[in-house]
């Protein structure tokens, strides 16, 4: 649970103690215009960017009910925020793993992807796609489901 979060907390205490460096060097308008680009990148980089993550196998079971692409991710990582991003709205349509909190979801990832976490990793019908287009994604998940 705490792994997720060392990137976001990270970057909110570096651009602190830049704002807080550049306040004491005397140039708070460069401090206030800096703090809040290290905050947005925090929040970017936070799982609260992304829909709420299941177990891999719960996922699965969904996603053979309902026929909706299973997305494997990892906070931090910029193709899978491209992915989230580029999916809008219709990224609440899928069922989502975060790979760093669910076991299983990783050893998945590495199966498909010769032992590497390599992510995103989308699986629909069954079928295993590392990075896919965002677009081609957006295809498979169609308003009926």
């Amino acid at each position: 649970m705490t792994r997720v979060w060392i990137l976001p907390v990270l970057l909110v205490l570096c651009g602190a103690f830049a704002a807080a460096g550049l306040v004491v060097a005397g140039s708070p308008g460069t401090a206030a215009a800096l703090l809040p680009v290290f905050l947005l990148l925090a929040g970017v980089n936070s799982p609260l960017v992304f829909p709420r993550s299941i177990g891999a196998r719960e996922a699965q079971r969904r996603s053979t009910v309902d026929g909706r692409p299973v997305v494997f991710w990892r906070p931090g990582c910029v193709y899978c925020l491209r992915l989230r991003i580029r999916l809008g709205r219709s990224a609440r349509r899928l069922h989502w793993v975060d790979i760093w909190r669910d076991p299983a979801g990783a050893a998945a990832v590495r199966e498909v992807n010769d032992g590497n976490e390599t992510v995103p990793t989308v699986v629909v019908d069954g079928s295993p796609h590392t990075n896919p287009d965002p677009a081609w994604v957006r295809g498979r998940v169609s308003p009926s489901r």
